[in-house]
């Protein structure tokens, strides 16, 4: 079975460049203290650091 991690919006886009909203939008979130399982991927990763200050990683599951 392939790893996942459990995302979760800690921080609002309002005010943030359209790209930023965009990476956010990609990864399945769009509304604050919302959470979404992604497959760990290094895209998925790549994503989610480009906009640490608006997402947190909760779990990670193997």
């Amino acid at each position: 079975m392939a790893k996942t991690i459990v995302v979760k919006q800690v921080g609002s886009p309002i005010r943030r460049p359209a790209e930023q909203r965009a990476t956010l939008i990609g990864l399945g979130l769009n509304k604050m203290h919302k959470t979404r399982e992604l497959e760990d991927t290094p895209s998925v990763r790549g994503m989610i650091n480009k906009i640490p200050h608006l997402v947190e990683i909760v779990e990670e599951r193997s």
